[in-house]
């Protein structure tokens, strides 16, 4: 079943504030609260993530119903590519070295921007071009 579009836009947009805070505090726990989230949506899907239930329960009712929608499959795969940022950057501001957490919350804080501002996601992205390449391989 397809999914409104607006919903992992909205979603995105609290991770960029998220991934943004994580940043300039250096707030571990934080960044742990987005690796949840993330884990959540990869494994059960967007509408499953915390991100998710605030989108429909307090947003969607608000704002109409969708009028473009797209398929689960890609977003959760972006979800996943997410939370695989998220892990490396919880181990650099954890275990160290800094950097490494710095840099890869920065990667999912543009990935994130670029979808809530642009509507493009790069995870998505990436899962159709995957897509394409394993069908023509096959």
């Amino acid at each position: 079943m397809d999914i409104d579009v607006r919903g992992p836009r909205f979603g995105a947009a609290l991770t960029t504030v998220v991934l943004a805070v994580v940043l300039i505090t250096g707030n571990a726990w934080l960044l742990a609260w987005q690796l949840l989230a993330f884990a959540l949506g990869a494994a059960g899907g967007v509408s499953r993530s915390p991100y998710g239930w605030l989108f429909r329960t307090f947003v969607r009712p608000r704002i109409g119903p969708p009028t473009e929608f797209e398929a689960p499959q890609p977003p959760q795969f972006a979800q996943a590519v997410g939370l695989a940022f998220t892990v490396v950057g919880l181990l650099g501001f954890t275990a160290g070295p800094q950097w490494l957490g710095l840099a890869a919350t920065g990667a999912a804080l543009a990935a994130a921007f670029l979808n809530a501002a642009f509507g493009y996601c790069l995870g998505c992205e990436m899962y159709l071009l995957i897509r394409r390449v394993t069908v023509r391989a096959e």
